[in-house]
């Protein structure tokens, strides 16, 4: 990928600044709003009150929260996550030190991963907050409020990054396709990506649905309750009466509350404090009865979203003044109760509708994957059509899959017919190309038939001739038996050979659609490979060099001619690599391992270039260039597969060489 010129945005910087952006509006959003559903008590945000209390008014909280978030995520990004991709789209293909499959296993698995993080994190955190001592007295409600509020902002940004980040990599994906055809080797279902960005995006609403009526909730009981022993405490206590704290506390126990968690408190004018619960009064609670209520009206709150608000009224006794009040929880345990139930009902029902859906799209797909598959590895088999289920996209997408179908099936048939067509065109130039071979590995052992027919005939000359010669004794008689003997050896050893060169050569003489499948073991195969390549390479002037690594009996089933065809296919190509260059080496090395026999064939030659590498086994090319008459590497495959259910595979470094491993199955 090159770089344009002027000013551009990387892909990697869109993702970035989308999350910047989006996270931006949504704290726009939030920031007139949050201390309104977390339900702070007025008077206390960005106040001289809350600087003294808590040293940060709430902007600069708000600010500060939304600075290091935006900071800690986009320095993730940038240096971590991103990292492959920044330097791939910076440098460009070919000068980055990451490859093209790496970038792209980054650019498929970064948005999920991102994704995860803006929401696992955060939720985390959270869960550790609440946990801690300094917030643990205020968790009935407003610790699970907050984190709920939080939760939910955070899940719909990460849902809209993880939108916009599979967009603003899309591009760069289907470029580098063109380059390679990478995928990760773990991919996620249809379903699952489904549940992934609906599920979070359901927890954030209902969250969100939450919090909001249980603010309401709160405000509405809140206002009830105030205006309740507002009017309790007016009536009950007039200003020109005389009150001991004595008269003051029976009075108070004499009300009638509304809830038994609802508690009285005076306050001396010493500010000693007592409380009826024998519970004492927070420091925000008593801080805001001095300095703030009177501006509300007699209204006091216990703290920052914490659901506990009071009413105060002040008693003046000549000089000698109290303060009188009524503490309320709002949110009762039962109202949280009755949300996180319902919460977790509508949740369990509406997790079970998107993952049924969900899977139902999901298993339509899988029906035409596994179609395609099927296609994919077809060779006679009959092919069958997918019925239509429904009248939408998927319904089309089904129809143009059966015509594909329909017309792979045609093709394939015709294909068959041409591969064996081309198949038996190169066996025909394979086995030409033997010819040479053959007659240079029959005329010596012939000649050495003839001279040891000689050799013979004269030794016979000689013994008929010494049957009547008196000087001719019996040990004369065994010598002569002895050199006819070695002879006659020397001829059976001779005609051996000749026969298995004659075998050799029959067998890759057969037709190759008639697969000829016996059981064979691996001193035979070497055999045969070593007799039918002996002569091209003693031409080529190139070591053969054989390690068996399995024993001798090693036996093997199935089609002995298609193999040794494979194979001499591969050490002709490893010979044609080295361009002519003489006295070099080619490994023809036989292991195993709990799977497979592996027969590889190793040369240390210039190596595959890319071009090649790519095209092996998908088209029909062949590393000799012109002069190039074997199965070709796409046939080899193809013979592998269908005789003996295994695979090929290849290993290449430029300037170190080649190695083929042929994988047959052991049963």
């Amino acid at each position: 990928m090159k770089k344009k010129k002027g000013f551009h945005l990387y892909a990697y910087q869109k993702v970035i600044l989308s999350y910047i952006i989006t996270l931006s509006i949504f704290a726009w959003v939030l920031y007139p709003l949050m201390h309104r559903i977390l339900n702070y008590p007025p008077g206390t945000v960005d106040t001289a009150f809350q600087i003294e209390y808590g040293g940060l008014s709430y902007t600069a909280q708000f600010v500060s929260l939304y600075v290091v978030v935006i900071s800690l995520f986009a320095i993730y990004q940038r240096f971590f996550l991103f990292k492959k991709i920044a330097d791939w789209e910076r440098k460009g293909a070919g000068h980055s030190k990451y490859s093209v499959e790496e970038v792209r296993k980054t650019l498929l698995t970064a948005p999920t991963k991102f994704y995860l993080l803006q929401i696992i994190i955060p939720f985390i955190a959270i869960t550790i907050g609440l946990g801690m001592p300094i917030v643990k007295h205020e968790l009935e409600s407003s610790g699970i409020t907050v984190a709920m509020l939080w939760v939910s902002i955070l899940t719909f940004n990460a849902t809209i990054s993880y939108v916009f980040s599979k967009n603003f990599f899309k591009p760069i994906l289907i470029a580098t396709f063109k380059e390679n055809r990478l995928t990760t080797k773990k991919h996620t279902k249809l379903s699952g990506d489904m549940i992934l960005i609906l599920l979070p995006l359901l927890i954030a609403g209902l969250f969100f649905t939450a919090i909001v009526s249980y603010s309401r909730l709160v405000n509405v009981r809140g206002d009830d309750f105030y205006q309740y022993y507002k009017n309790e405490l007016d009536y009950n206590f007039d200003d020109n009466h005389f009150y001991t704290k004595e008269t003051l506390m029976e009075q108070l126990k004499k009300l009638n509350y509304m809830d038994d968690s609802h508690t009285y408190f005076i306050i001396d004018s010493d500010k000693t404090i007592t409380t009826s619960d024998g519970v004492p009064l927070t420091d925000f609670f008593t801080k805001y009865i001095f300095e703030l209520s009177d501006q509300y009206d007699g209204r006091v709150y216990e703290h920052y979203a914490v659901n506990t608000q009071g009413y105060i009224k002040h008693i003046s006794n000549f000089g000698h003044d109290y303060i009188i009040g009524v503490r309320f929880p709002i949110s009762g345990e039962d109202a949280l109760v009755y949300i996180v139930t319902t919460f977790a009902v509508l949740f369990g029902i509406i997790s079970f509708l998107v993952w049924y859906y969900s899977s139902s799209l999901s298993s339509q797909i899988k029906i035409i994957v596994n179609g395609l598959n099927d296609i994919n590895n077809k060779n006679n088999a009959e092919f069958k059509k997918i019925p239509i289920i429904s009248n939408d996209e998927l319904g089309e997408l089904t129809v143009a899959f059966n015509k594909i179908q329909a017309l792979t099936e045609r093709n394939i048939a015709q294909i068959h017919d041409n591969q064996q067509t081309l198949m038996e065109r190169e066996r025909l130039a394979s086995l030409g190309q033997l010819i040479g071979g053959i007659a240079h590995n029959l005329k010596t052992p012939i000649m050495s038939i003839s001279g040891a027919s000689e050799g013979l005939s004269d030794l016979i000359k000689e013994y008929d001739s010494s049957i009547e010669d008196p000087e001719v004794n019996a040990q004369d008689h065994h010598e002569i038996a002895h050199d006819m003997s070695v002879w006659v050896d020397k001829i059976k050893e001779y005609s051996e050979y000749m026969s298995d060169v004659i075998s050799a050569v029959k067998g890759q003489a057969v037709v190759m659609s008639e697969s000829d499948s016996v059981t064979f073991d691996v001193e035979e195969l070497v055999k045969r490979i070593d007799i039918l390549m002996k002569h091209e390479l003693k031409n080529a002037l190139i070591y053969l060099n054989i390690s068996l690594q399995v024993p001798n009996t090693t036996t093997l089933h199935g089609d002995i001619n298609s193999l040794i065809q494979v194979i001499n296919n591969m050490i002709s190509n490893s010979i044609q690599a080295y361009n002519g260059k003489p006295n070099q080496n080619i490994d023809l090395t036989v292991l195993r391992d709990d799977k497979y026999l592996i027969i590889s064939i190793k040369d240390y030659g210039p190596g595959l270039p890319d071009k090649v590498k790519n095209k092996l086994f998908t088209e029909m090319i062949t590393t000799k260039g012109k002069s190039g008459t074997g199965l070709g590497l796409y046939m080899s495959y193809s013979t592998i597969k269908a005789h003996f259910g295994g695979d090929i595979t290849f290993e290449s470094e430029a300037g170190k060489g080649t190695t083929f491993n042929i994988l047959l199955p052991i049963k």
